[in-house]
């Protein structure tokens, strides 16, 4: 089984990439927070500095891009192409209110007509290979039927499957029924993303599906960076280590020269996963939320790491 580290903004940067792969080994591919470019397929600044080859040295990435404009896909794959990647993602699959208006992301869905001619223009012109990440439907996960048709018509590097419809957002279970049904019909390669946080997850995934042989973890994995670990027979996740982990992140993001404050934002994102291993630390948790300087922040982790309250098999379920 090849387990992926799936794209999600605002945590799994170059920094938070770099360091995992150095501390957790395991992820056979790392896949970037989505490029969103301007009409023109142009991107800069942290979208550019995520993807540049010199800060992705130790690990393979490929670039997953949002939009819904081929002209723009195209110009972001050229650019890709000339710093050496062979391969970009179509993010076909973020359910965010802010992006599914535009028709983008999972929004593409709502018009199979559109989608047909956008995948038509990108495969006929894009010299790297292109995957795509999807959800199985807007409002209905029965939709998909349909939209596979469209994916079926083009020689799609992977497929990776969410296996939710964009209006269950990621509160709604996976409806791993309709992915056992469509995944005969599937011509590319398949990958399955949702929920997978554990070894008891997998194994329902696997059970449905016997023949899949390649799985993107999210959330699960940010909340346990050791999952890839845990699922490949090894060692469940210590406290030390996280903390060790945790401490490591912080020194990166100061080192790449954020400030006091951003560096208290990207680490308090990461927490808003990892804040479930400490079952019952209500009091704690609110801490470190209202912690406005490091030397606050510092204290609260402290007072976590030392409540006992470590729980290795506790997941996320938010």
């Amino acid at each position: 089984m090849e387990l992926d580290f799936a794209p999600m903004e605002g945590v799994t940067s170059y920094l938070y990439r770099n360091l995992h792969a150095a501390c957790f080994p395991g992820a056979a591919r790392y896949y970037s927070p989505f490029i969103a470019p301007d009409g023109s397929g142009r991107f800069k600044g942290a979208a550019l500095r995520d993807v540049l080859p010199e800060n992705n040295r130790d690990i393979e990435l490929v670039p997953q891009v949002l939009c819904n404009s081929p002209a723009a896909f195209l110009a972001v794959s050229r650019e890709l192409g000339a710093m050496g990647y062979r391969e970009v993602n179509l993010n076909a699959g973020c359910p965010s209110g802010t992006v599914v208006p535009k028709h983008k992301g999972a929004g593409m869905l709502a018009d199979l007509g559109s989608l047909d001619d956008f995948l038509a223009e990108v495969f006929s012109h894009c010299a790297l290979r292109v995957s795509v990440k999807t959800r199985m439907g807007l409002e209905s996960t029965v939709e998909f039927p349909a939209i596979l048709e469209i994916y079926n018509k083009y020689p799609i590097a992977e497929l990776i499957i969410h296996a939710r419809d964009r209006a269950g957002m990621y509160r709604s279970a996976p409806d791993l029924a309709a992915f056992a049904a469509s995944f005969p019909a599937c011509r590319a390669a398949v990958s399955y993303n949702g929920n997978v946080v554990g070894k008891e997850s997998m194994n329902v995934v696997m059970s449905t599906v016997p023949e899949l042989t390649r799985m993107m973890l999210g959330r699960g994995a940010v909340t346990d960076p050791a999952l890839f670990r845990l699922l490949r027979g090894g060692a469940a996740l210590e406290a030390a280590e996280l903390r060790c982990f945790l401490e490591r992140l912080e020194a990166a993001f100061l080192e790449a020269g954020l400030g006091e404050h951003f560096t208290l934002a990207r680490l308090k994102e990461v927490w808003y996963y990892v804040i479930c291993k400490f079952p019952g630390a209500d009091r704690l948790q609110k801490a470190l939320n209202k912690s406005r300087r490091l030397e606050d922040y510092h204290a609260a982790l402290s007072a976590l790491f030392s409540s006992g309250r470590f729980d290795a098999g506790a997941v996320f379920r938010g």
